[in-house]
């Protein structure tokens, strides 16, 4: 069943907030670069990819010297629009040393619920990845109340994977795989290698803690986004995104992570 990953031709990675940051809500700019190399080489490979980034609010709320993640949806999204800034420069930097284009998408729920509007991010992501670039989408939490307070990114990366008819979506987080119980709590936790339904069963795995003190989702987002990606044919996979090798190694076929179709 993994084999079959190496012919993959379009891919979607979405990494959170704890994945590209520290902790203390800083960047992590060793782990930022390895990922732009990544992307870079998959492109390289042929492959169309599309790279949707948490950690907006996270990195903006550190540069504005809040303490946590803030929790009034203004701050958020002032937070929101001083990370991203920050956000897109660090990854245009990173991707440039690469020779690789990037474009920077913000989406809401309008875009992707009316017609016209998911017709034209269609038309402007399948554009882009015509071109060779990679497209670097977000939820736009600057202006979308809507967004900041019930949405994340998991959700959202499955419905850009649907959207362009993606083979593949890669949610990269701090946690290796979907386990039958939380394995921060229980050393006798068991990986879930392959899920072919998102049942009850499976939801109950899921539980309720998130990540870092900035990040917002969960097990349970995730397999919100499993649900999206099966009704859309589209394969999707979880795996600890501390050393972004590896999304080579899920493509190659290697045994890692939880695989979802």
């Amino acid at each position: 069943m993994r084999e079959h990953l190496k012919d993959c031709r379009r891919i979607v990675v979405k990494v959170g907030t704890s994945t590209i940051t520290y902790p203390n809500g800083r960047l992590n700019l060793k782990r930022v670069e390895e990922l732009a190399w990544v992307l870079t080489d998959l492109r390289n490979r042929g492959k169309d990819v599309i790279l949707v980034s948490s950690g907006a609010i996270g990195v903006g709320a550190v540069r504005m010297a809040m303490k946590t993640r803030p929790t009034a949806v203004r701050e958020k999204q002032a937070a929101a629009a001083v990370g991203q800034a920050m956000l897109m420069q660090i990854y245009h930097n990173f991707f440039d040393r690469y020779n690789q284009t990037v474009a920077q998408v913000l989406l809401t729920k309008e875009e992707l619920s009316s017609d016209s509007r998911y017709e034209n991010t269609k038309n402007t992501l399948e554009t882009l990845l015509e071109m060779g670039i990679i497209p670097i989408v977000n939820a736009n939490d600057t202006i979308s109340t809507y967004e900041i307070e019930i949405s994340d990114n998991d959700r959202l990366s499955a419905m850009v994977a649907e959207i362009i008819h993606a083979d593949l979506l890669l949610l990269l987080t701090d946690i290796d795989a979907l386990y039958d119980k939380d394995p921060r709590n229980n050393p006798d936790a068991r990986r879930v290698a392959h899920v072919a339904a998102v049942t009850d069963e499976i939801r109950a795995m899921a539980g309720e803690k998130k990540g870092s003190e900035f990040s917002v989702g969960g097990m349970k987002t995730k397999l919100q986004a499993a649900g999206i990606c099966l009704a859309a044919n589209v394969k999707m996979a979880i795996a600890n995104g501390e050393d972004p090798k590896v999304i080579h190694r899920i493509i190659d076929g290697e045994d890692i992570g939880t695989l979802f179709g």
